[in-house]
């Protein structure tokens, strides 16, 4: 794979023993100093116009302003630095260098994936929250459909949390099609089945709670029978992945089941609906908290578009879970 990269990144301080840390971005290139195919990329950092294509203006001259007081705590989770303006701007930027690159036709062993932090998916219209101060997914799906050849982005969230930023800022769309599995009652707290979009974006949003506890077959079931379909249906010119990797079962701020291999097999599931589908991947680095399993995972994405095959068993999905998804699906129908 290609990986979008940059050292910007690695100056957003967020202080010691706080989970999101340049660490993160360390232990991945690590992971990945000996794998085959592995090629950085840099990128441009976004500009502010991009940023504010999705954020207010007045908050991006806010994000700035507290970045060049020297940061602080902007809430109880969200710290910044000196160095986090860059930082997200390079974040950002390397987001949207993902999704040209797919645009472009990178796709195989050249799918493009983007290690940028700070992670975006929480960070809504006018406000930073969750780890999260521009979204990045999000940038980089408005910058798509800026261009002439992107009418229609999927976004899927594998994140152990919802991505409340993302689905905010395009509830109301219908260009966008956003859909989430995540633990159910975690932060933020949002991603009900019943928030499925509004106004022209009704429809367009597909939240999967699962309890805690759900593990590779119940993601396996319901990427198969409800995301998967979803994104065959909606028909996008691009599919972008929010990928944190912190439904792991052994990440140290979650209570999901997923193996290092169950993600190697959701990739190869969209994988397979990309090539069935002609529609381009591109990969955005979002949470991951335990750094072994962060590293991990991503290194299993990236031997998965290499051609290996996961090695995931044949396990079937929980009750729990069957009930979840056959229940959304009804609710679809």
């Amino acid at each position: 794979m290609q990986f979008g990269y940059s050292e910007t990144c690695l100056d957003h301080d967020t202080g010691p023993r706080h989970p999101e840390n340049p660490d993160r971005l360390r232990a991945i290139r690590r992971r990945l100093a000996k794998r085959h195919g592995v090629v950085y990329r840099e990128a441009s950092p976004a500009d502010r116009e991009s940023v504010a294509a999705v954020h207010t203006p007045a908050y991006v001259d806010e994000v700035q302003e507290f970045a060049d007081r020297g940061g602080g705590n902007w809430d109880a989770d969200t710290v910044a630095s000196e160095a986090t303006w860059e930082a997200a701007l390079a974040s950002a930027g390397l987001a949207q260098w993902a999704v040209r690159e797919a645009m472009d036709g990178a796709n195989g062993r050249e799918t493009p994936f983007s290690l940028g932090r700070p992670p975006g998916h929480h960070a809504i219209e006018d406000d930073a929250m969750g780890f999260c101060f521009f979204n990045n997914a999000a940038i980089a799906a408005q910058t798509a459909l800026d261009s002439t050849s992107v009418e229609r982005v999927a976004i899927f969230d594998w994140d152990v949390h919802h991505g409340n930023g993302t689905q905010d800022l395009f509830y109301d769309r219908g260009d966008v099609f956003y859909a989430s599995i995540h633990e159910d009652g975690l932060y933020p707290g949002t991603g009900e089945i019943d928030e499925t979009g509004t106004g022209s974006g009704a429809g367009s949003t597909l939240n999967v709670p699962f309890p805690a506890g759900a593990d590779d077959a119940d993601y396996e079931y319901a990427i198969t029978e409800a995301v998967v379909p979803a994104f065959e249906s909606f028909d996008p010119d691009l599919l972008i992945v929010s990928a944190g990797f912190d439904a792991h079962r052994h990440d140290p701020i979650s209570r999901m089941r997923v193996s290092t291999e169950g993600y190697a097999l959701f990739t190869q599931l969209l994988r397979r609906f990309g090539d069935r589908t002609s529609t381009p991947l591109a990969f955005v680095l979002e949470g991951g908290y335990g750094l072994e399993t962060l590293s991990d995972g991503v290194a299993a994405v990236h031997e998965t578009f290499d051609g290996r095959d996961p090695t995931v068993g044949e396990g079937e999905p929980s009750p729990d879970a069957k009930t979840i998804v056959d229940g959304l699906l009804e609710r679809i129908e």
